[in-house]
């Protein structure tokens, strides 16, 4: 596919990136209680009791040396997919637990998963879950890392697409209207490693200091978001399916 901008506008210019964190991630996502119809995530007993479980093995988790930081997140909303995404095809992103590894490079994710701190995380969340997905990562595009050491509203952005590189592409054009129409300033975008396998093209992972509603508002009352954004995921055959959280 060929990238093909919509209605450019000098109000949004593709984002200025910074370097890349140097760093390796696996982002484990399950679906425990996550919700069937209005997009918010309403309290659950078992999430409750997993998030509790979490949260420790977590901290084990860190005591690895090659291991940076595991965060524990809850989500907050996550809407059904639209556009592009809403295709049967696609495994649909309705992760109402998610944790974060951060590794000193990509190359200690293989070390790290093979411990017996790791496998009892991620045993912890896959037989409390529904569905799973887990993604070992690197990060090939940011504005800013992605502070977690303090509360904030925070975004795992899940992509298919017809082709990656088209992807890659809008996404850089994309962050410049978020930047200028949300106040984003810290977001990384996590690529699956060479041969590690995916159901989606990259995940985004970023942050605010807002709520939810406030965030939603700040889009959908805005035309762009409609004429801009969402026109240009159609146009280029790109899918989006944003969850956002609180870490824990």
């Amino acid at each position: 596919m060929k990238f093909e901008l919509l209605h450019p506008n000098p109000k949004y210019p593709r984002a200025r990136l910074a370097d890349p964190p140097p760093y390796g991630y696996l982002h484990l996502a399950a679906a425990v209680a996550p919700p069937g119809g209005p997009p918010f995530v309403r309290t659950d007993a078992v999430r409750s009791a997993l998030l509790d479980r979490l949260k420790p093995l977590a901290v084990a988790l860190q005591s690895e040396p090659a291991v940076r930081r595991a965060t524990v997140y809850r989500a907050l909303l996550a809407p059904p997919p639209g556009g592009y995404a809403r295709q049967g095809r696609f495994h649909r992103a309705s992760f109402d637990v998610a944790v974060l590894v951060e590794t000193d490079t990509p190359e200690d994710l293989g070390p790290v998963t093979e411990g017996e701190r790791y496998q009892a995380l991620a045993s912890a969340l896959t037989t409390a879950a529904s569905d799973t997905h887990v993604l070992r990562a690197r990060c090939t595009r940011a504005l800013a890392d992605v502070d977690k050491s303090r509360p904030a509203l925070f975004l795992f952005n899940h992509f298919v697409a017809e082709d990656k590189d088209v992807a890659l592409e809008l996404w850089e054009h994309l962050a410049g209207w978020y930047v200028r129409e949300t106040g984003l300033r810290e977001s990384t975008l996590l690529e699956p490693l060479d041969g590690a396998e995916s159901d989606y093209v990259f995940v985004n992972h970023a942050r605010w200091d807002s709520t939810p509603l406030r965030l939603l508002l700040r889009q959908v009352s805005k035309p762009s978001f409609r004429s801009y954004v969402q026109a240009n995921l159609l146009a280029n055959r790109v899918g989006a399916m944003p969850v956002l959280y609180r870490r824990t």
